[in-house]
């Protein structure tokens, strides 16, 4: 999926965990670049491009390694060791990118290093995921508009 629908959908996924969340903007900024973080493995995304990345593109495949439960499951833990308030927010991200990409024609390695993928059957940039993207955004502004008249009426 595109960086915009993996966006779409975490912000949505995110906006159900806000009322238990203590630091809520640690939560969303770990969100929203776990949610990219998966994508550092091509060029063709936008977390991606920058030339420092292209090392690591060189021993990595689109939709290898990091794009796995495995890895996830790693910076997790490593996130609650040393910085616990941001391990959930960074799981949760990472787990709906893997989850959208697991539900396109492409698919992933949940769980690398096996090499079974698992896919569905969804178009990367096709007329399904644009569906999904403005759906998306769309429910995200209704909870959003909930939520601020809950706070001003708080």
């Amino acid at each position: 999926m595109q960086l915009k629908t993996h966006l779409a959908i975490a912000v949505f996924v995110g906006l159900f965990f806000l009322s238990n969340i203590t630091h809520k903007i640690i939560f969303f900024i770990f969100l929203i670049a776990a949610t990219a973080l998966p994508d550092i493995d091509t060029a063709k995304s936008y977390v991606g491009q920058p030339w420092i990345l292209r090392f690591l593109q060189f021993f990595t495949k689109h939709r290898g390694m990091i794009h796995s439960f495995t890895i996830m499951f790693i910076v997790t833990i490593i996130l609650l060791l040393i910085f616990p308030m941001a391990a959930f927010g960074f799981f949760l991200g990472y787990l709906v990118h893997l989850v959208s990409d697991a539900m396109t024609v492409e698919g992933i390695a949940f769980f690398w290093p096996l090499k079974a993928k698992i896919s569905g059957k969804i178009t990367t940039g096709g007329l399904v995921e644009r569906i999904l993207f403005w759906i998306f955004v769309g429910l995200n502004v209704v909870i959003l508009i909930f939520i601020l008249k809950n706070w001003a009426g708080a």
